[in-house]
């Protein structure tokens, strides 16, 4: 089986998977759905460039898959599945719902290949210093075949089932993410309205019992909202949250935080926030408070 790795979308995520397969010497074959964005990491990297999903799968041994959404992963897939060779392992990375990896783990299947739901925790600046977690569900010895491509940019990599549990926790985690990322904006944006300074606010969130990862690594972006180049789309985060309803309805499951975080980030993209970072929250409700 090739040592080639291929993969199928080079956005943010994607491009810094690229970058860590790289430099550790693994042959990379990427595709990205607009060109320029897979030729521009290909130069970057040293990686070479396909012109389907199907060419870049035929050429690897394991396929890491990095897309924005439901739509987009089912899209790919029905060419990138052609070009599946047997014990070709498929990586699924994407945060979609669990419905969607599941629905396409027969055509994967049939092709003689496994999918694995392998949704990552993190930010690009994590995947850079190696230290991304994989939530995998799906078979062991799949992972298994996976697992050397995958420790190139992760230092955790937790197997939690069956195919469908890593899609599972993802939406989960997020969950739980979101619910910092607005519970930190409104508690800098309060603490600036009370004379505090932003810089000293935020060292305070840094140095206290509410220091998670996430609010270390989004310092900078709560700080300097205009200076800091966006890791992650308030438009996707609705995404997570709308998945993560529907989740929670299948199960029956009260998510009272969540459904006010949802309605908040909805408001936030009807103000003209889409395109910006996650942290950007804190600069909606400051206009919010401008504008009362």
């Amino acid at each position: 089986m090739t040592d080639t790795v291929a993969v199928v979308g080079t956005g943010n995520m994607g491009a810094a998977m690229v970058a860590r397969l790289r430099a550790h010497g693994r042959p990379v074959v990427v595709f990205n759905r607009s060109p320029d964005r897979a030729a521009a990491v290909a130069a970057r990297t040293g990686a070479e460039v396909a012109t389907s999903a199907r060419e870049a799968a035929a050429s690897a041994g394991v396929v890491l898959v990095s897309l924005a959404d439901d739509a987009a992963v089912v899209a790919v897939y029905g060419d990138l599945v052609s070009g599946l060779r047997p014990g070709t392992v498929v990586v699924e990375t994407s945060t979609v719902s669990p419905q969607t990896v599941r629905a396409l783990a027969a055509p994967v299947r049939d092709a003689g290949a496994a999918l694995l739901d392998g949704p990552v925790s993190g930010s690009v600046p994590v995947v850079e210093r190696g230290e991304l977690t994989v939530l995998v569900g799906g078979d062991a010895a799949a992972l298994d075949t996976a697992r050397p491509a995958l420790d190139t940019f992760a230092s955790t990599v937790l197997h939690l089932g069956p195919l469908g549990a890593g899609a599972t926790m993802k939406l989960v985690v997020n969950g739980v993410v979101h619910a910092l990322n607005q519970a930190v904006s409104e508690a800098l944006v309060l603490a600036e309205k009370a004379g505090v300074d932003r810089h000293a606010a935020y060292g305070v969130f840094t140095s206290s019992a509410v220091a998670a990862p996430f609010v270390r690594y989004k310092q900078a972006a709560f700080e300097d909202p205009d200076g800091t180049p966006v890791a992650f789309r308030l438009d996707l985060v609705a995404k997570d949250l709308a998945l993560l309803a529907e989740l929670a309805a299948a199960h029956g499951a009260r998510m009272d935080q969540a459904d006010t975080n949802r309605r908040l980030v909805g408001e936030a993209l009807a103000a003209g926030f889409a395109d910006r970072d996650i942290s950007a929250m804190a600069a909606f409700l400051r206009r919010s408070y401008d504008s009362a």
